[in-house]
């Protein structure tokens, strides 16, 4: 177990080290979700809708959509001069492969996502500071879920023809359950509901990551295989 997560952090390193030299895909995904929150609250009619009632669901349409736009990167970056070949000849095990990639991941998503909420803040005047800890680990929770099963996608979708379009396509079945469990868990925190009213949707989430990052650990090595 230790030597599989040396791999994994090698892998994450550097692929975290790569992304910091190009920063393509990460300023891309800020661009991006600063652009669909801008023309969400500019759109928004304050007489029709207000800002309490459609944040939630704008807040999980950015990250989902965001995310799923960072995950592409996952293996694209060893598709190239075939990296993909010398890494899987490596000493590294499929397992370390699956956590290397979804820990680098999950900082990417989570680095667009800390970056995100201070803009989600200001253009919708939410006040987050009170209730802060229990959206980080809604925050936090879901994406879990979703780039676990977002590696595993991406591993593939990206030797076909249409990559990226394929990824959304196998993904977006699996962001129901998470997105839609987070974004009525982020309606009743900021609306400062109390917690049993919103911890049900909690174990949904906790159960989800389970369920599919064992899942997908174990189904990665044949993803590859293929």
């Amino acid at each position: 177990m230790p030597s599989v997560l040396a791999q994994a952090w090698a892998i994450a390193a550097k692929d975290l080290l790569l992304e910091f030299r190009s920063r393509t895909a990460f300023l891309s995904a800020l661009v991006f979700t600063a652009l669909v929150l801008a023309i969400f609250n500019f759109a928004r009619d304050p007489t029709a809708v207000s800002a309490a009632d459609l944040a939630p669901s704008v807040l999980w349409i950015t990250f989902a959509f965001a995310g799923v736009l960072t995950l592409s990167r996952a293996f694209g970056l060893e598709k190239e001069n075939r990296a993909m070949d010398g890494l899987l000849l490596s000493p590294a095990s499929r397992t370390a492969i699956y956590v290397g990639k979804t820990a680098a991941n999950l900082v990417f998503v989570g680095a667009i996502e800390a970056i995100a909420l201070p803009l989600f803040a200001l253009f919708f005047d939410v006040d987050l500071l009170p209730v802060l800890p229990p959206l980080v680990l809604v925050i936090a929770l879901a994406t879990i879920g979703f780039v676990s099963i977002g590696t595993l996608m991406s591993s593939m979708a990206v030797n076909t023809r249409y990559g990226e379009l394929l990824l959304l396509v196998l993904v977006l079945p699996f962001l129901v359950t998470p997105v839609s469990a987070a974004a009525a868990m982020t309606a009743k925190i900021l609306a400062l509901r109390p917690s049993v009213e919103w911890a049900p949707w909690l174990r949904l989430l906790a159960a989800y990551d389970i369920t599919f990052v064992v899942l997908c650990t174990l189904v990665f090595e044949y993803t590859l295989e293929e």
